[in-house]
């Protein structure tokens, strides 16, 4: 794999050059990426650091998957507007238990230094927490964007989530880190990683921030707390149908992001959906689960489609409360009814189930709501 490919992508690498430095002069680095377990799942927006770290892998550079078990009890406060609830010891390590072997779905299990910054975390003593957190100031803790929001807003920011991202750091002490890959939320906690080394008496690592991928809305970035997710572990039938609720401007960033050998998307819209919910369940599930899923997604849609004149609904912009759409907007007779048919699977959106009670009105707006089989209404956003 040559310099552009492992280069390509990247939003930031920082300090500028010395990647290509390091590997013009054919250096054999060591490539960290931490995930914390705070659900049971990974998803697509995972897959493309994954999908970075494998081609490191590939080009004969140590991968060092850090599953963060210490780290998760913390939480990153990264992009966060409010402390997040602590998980207790048994839900993390249930977690870790499949965010291993998901992983393995992207990366080569053969050539993959796993690690758990229990390892080390769990018998630090005061003496050498005191240390770690004297080689950095509160000023430059504080000089995150989330934090000093949260500062201005007088929302509180706990002590621990301080020490979150000096925990992050010294993962990359104790790994003699030569590379840090991250979303570009992603960031400071990388660059806070090179100081700390260097404190260290270490040479500080690289950082390489990636693109962060949209969510299944296409307004705010995948996650499962949003649940505009597509998890790598889901029935292809699902990641398929999932796929095709992706609005058509985000598909460019899909291909882009998850296969850049792949031509992006230049076809119809619904063409290219099904090229990339095809790609998606082969990727995961193996050759020919697209192709399987795609023709369970047309038996179990294509006699329900929507009839040629379809009346129109407004919805105002925001977070919409699908029951009382489907009450005002469709004719449901009740929101109890609303509630129970959504739960049951009664109701999609372009043929994709939907099951969420609340959704943002941009993923509703131009398409096509239906509850049960008779009723059907096309959303537009008012105002849009």
């Amino acid at each position: 794999m040559s310099t552009n490919d492992l280069l390509a992508r990247a939003v930031d690498i920082q300090p500028p050059g010395e990647l290509e430095s390091r590997l013009a002069k054919g250096d054999r680095l060591r490539v960290k990426l931490g995930v914390d377990p705070t659900a049971p799942d990974i998803h697509l927006g995972h897959a493309v650091v994954l999908g970075k770290l494998r081609e490191f892998q590939d080009a004969g550079h140590t991968a060092v998957l850090i599953i963060g078990d210490w780290t998760a009890r913390v939480g990153d406060p990264s992009g966060r507007s409010s402390t997040r609830p602590m998980l207790s010891a048994d839900e993390i390590e249930a977690n870790a238990a499949t965010y291993q072997e998901q992983a393995f779905r992207i990366l080569d299990p053969d050539h993959t230094e796993v690690r758990r910054n229990g390892e080390w975390f769990a018998e630090m003593g005061l003496e050498t927490l005191f240390r770690l957190a004297a080689s950095t100031t509160v000023n430059q803790l504080l000089r995150r964007r989330d934090f000093a929001e949260r500062i201005g807003d007088d929302r509180p920011i706990s002590v621990l989530e301080l020490l979150y991202p000096l925990m992050q750091a010294y993962d990359s002490v104790m790994l003699k880190a030569d590379v840090e890959l991250g979303g570009t939320d992603q960031l400071f906690n990388l660059m806070l990683g090179r100081e700390v080394q260097q404190a260290y008496g270490e040479r500080p690592q690289i950082a390489m921030t990636l693109p962060i991928l949209p969510g299944t809305d296409g307004v705010r970035r995948m996650s499962k707390s949003t649940g505009n997710y597509i998890g790598v572990d889901e029935p292809a039938e699902e990641q398929f149908g999932k796929v095709m609720s992706v609005p058509d401007p985000q598909m460019d960033d899909f291909f882009r992001l998850l296969f850049p050998e792949e031509p992006g998307a230049s076809g119809h819209p619904g063409d290219e959906k099904r090229r990339l919910g095809r790609l998606v369940a082969n990727r995961f599930h193996g050759e020919g689960s697209g192709e399987r899923a795609e023709a369970h997604f047309d038996r179990l849609f294509k006699d329900r489609a929507a009839p040629d004149e379809v009346p129109e609904v407004e919805i105002d912009p925001g977070m919409v409360h699908m029951p009382a759409l489907l009450v005002d907007g469709l004719g449901v007779g009740s929101r109890s009814e609303a509630r129970r048919m959504l739960t049951q699977g009664g109701v999609s959106v372009d043929g994709v189930p939907l099951l969420d009670l609340d959704v943002d009105a941009s993923a509703l707006d131009g398409r096509v709501v239906r509850a049960g089989k008779k009723r059907f209404a096309k959303a537009r956003v008012r105002g849009g």
